[in-house]
């Protein structure tokens, strides 16, 4: 009886031990979940206006956005959040993170920041799994190869050059590591024929704007 009695007592010990313990995780999720999400949004902002100065646009631009589906231009079939800026309510640029799929040792995530006349802010690499000292040098803390897309367009260079040097193209590529650059410059490009495209939709009012599926097939 006294071994049962103490077994009891044990289990409803451990009963109130775990049910203090879940509360306090609650309550501490409760608690972060909003500073979590603020910090996720200034860093969000801090990486647009890295390629899109703030003072150029006056919308809150996370806040301004749409989802679109296309997998044949953005590389995921996976929705892909596009951020507008805007200036007294005119476009002035869009920001998306299209997927180059190619990449040497597997997809590599981009921030693509487009101008309203087409021409690109910037291109950053968020995430890849390239060899380090061959095709991490996408990423800007490696080289600076990645910060050459500013300013080019779908015609500086004409289409026909959006490819690296050795495939006769007018983007330079490592040594020993042609596939990562060529993925890139590839994943560029066609996020700005996208652009070129889809324009209308991608910089349409806030309170008219739908989600941008994939083109229709012949």
């Amino acid at each position: 009886m006294k071994t049962a009695r103490s077994m009891g007592i044990a289990a409803l010990i451990l009963t109130g031990f775990a049910v203090v313990g879940t509360g306090l995780v609650a309550v501490t999720h409760s608690g972060t979940k909003d500073i979590i999400a603020a910090a996720n949004r200034a860093a969000l902002e801090a990486s647009l206006n890295r390629l899109v100065p703030a003072e150029r646009y006056d919308n809150r631009v996370i806040d301004d956005r749409i989802e679109v589906v296309a997998p044949e231009w953005l590389g995921t079939d996976q929705p892909v959040a596009v951020y507008r800026a805007r200036h007294d309510g005119q476009p002035v640029a869009l920001f998306a993170t299209p997927t180059a799929p190619d990449g040497y040792g597997g997809p590599i995530q981009l921030l693509v920041g487009v101008y309203a006349d087409g021409t690109l802010a910037g291109v950053r690499v968020l995430a890849h799994k390239e060899t380090p000292g061959l095709g991490d040098a996408i990423d800007e803390k490696r080289s600076p190869w990645i910060l050459a897309f500013a300013g080019r367009s779908l015609t500086d260079p004409p289409s026909e050059k959006w490819k690296v040097k050795k495939d006769g193209g007018a983007f330079d590529q490592f040594t020993g590591a042609t596939i990562t650059p060529r993925a890139v410059v590839k994943a560029t490009h066609k996020f700005l024929e996208y652009v070129q495209t889809h324009r209308e939709q991608l910089f349409a009012p806030a309170a008219d704007a739908k989600t941008v599926g994939p083109p229709p097939r012949p």
